[in-house]
C-alpha cells in the first residue's frame, strides 16, 4: 500500500473544506492528533507503521467538511457521520481500505452496531470498532483534542467524564486505554498552540 505524504493529504483537506475556517479547524485538530499519537507510539515503544498512523491522523477527520453547507453552516446535530462520511469520501478518491477505517472506526473510544441501534444513530447498523494497532493509536490519540469553538485540550480525566455520559462501560474502556498508552503531556502541546486545557 502506498502511503499519501503530508503534502498530498493537505491538498486534500484543501481540496474538500468548504472554507478556509474549516480548513483550519479540521486540519489543524489533524495535526494535533498526530503530534499526539506520536508522542503515544515513542512513550509506549509500540510497534506499529509509524507512516500508516500519520496518515491516519491526518486523515481521520476528513468527513467533517461533509457536515458543513454551502453558507458555512454546520450540522452538529448529525456529528456522528462524520466517520462514516470520511469513509466514503477518501473511497471516492481510491484510498484503500486500510486507510478508509481510519475515519470510520475514531469516533469515541468505538461504536458497536448495538450503539447504533440502541442509541438510534444515523450511520448505518455496523460495528465501528479499531481493528489494528495503527487504528486503536489514532482513536486514542485523538480523545484528548477537541475541535470545539474554541478548540480545547483535555486531560485523561476529562474525556473519562466525557466518555461515561455513552454509559459507564465507555468510560471504562478509555480507562484501560490510559492504563495501557499512558496520558500524553497536553499542557506542552497546548501551549504551542494556544489552547486551553479542560481538566
Amino acid at each position: 500500500m502506498q502511503i499519501p505524504t503530508d503534502e498530498e493529504i493537505r491538498s486534500l483537506h484543501l481540496e474538500h473544506a468548504p472554507t478556509r475556517a474549516a480548513f483550519d479547524l479540521v486540519y489543524t485538530h489533524c495535526r494535533i492528533v498526530c503530534e499526539l499519537a506520536e508522542r503515544v507510539v515513542r512513550a509506549n515503544l509500540l510497534p506499529v507503521d509509524v507512516d500508516l498512523v500519520r496518515a491516519g491522523c491526518l486523515l481521520h477527520d476528513i468527513g467533517v467538511y461533509r457536515l458543513f453547507d454551502g453558507s458555512g453552516g454546520f450540522d452538529r446535530a448529525r456529528y456522528v457521520r462524520h466517520g462514516v462520511l470520511g469513509h466514503g469520501l477518501l473511497a471516492e478518491e481510491g484510498y484503500p481500505e486500510a486507510l478508509c477505517r481510519f475515519c470510520s472506526c475514531h469516533t469515541g473510544v468505538g461504536i458497536t452496531r448495538d450503539d447504533v441501534r440502541l442509541q438510534d444513530l444515523p450511520i448505518p447498523v455496523d460495528d465501528y470498532l479499531p481493528g489494528t494497532p495503527e487504528e486503536e493509536v489514532v482513536m486514542y490519540a485523538d480523545k484528548f483534542h477537541s475541535k470545539t469553538d474554541p478548540p480545547v485540550f483535555l486531560t485523561a480525566g476529562a474525556y473519562t467524564r466525557k466518555a461515561g455520559g455513552f454509559g459507564p462501560d465507555k468510560a471504562a474502556l478509555f480507562a484501560a486505554m490510559v492504563e495501557r498508552f499512558g496520558e500524553p503531556d497536553v499542557a506542552e502541546i497546548a501551549h504551542g498552540y494556544g489552547h486551553t486545557v479542560l481538566d
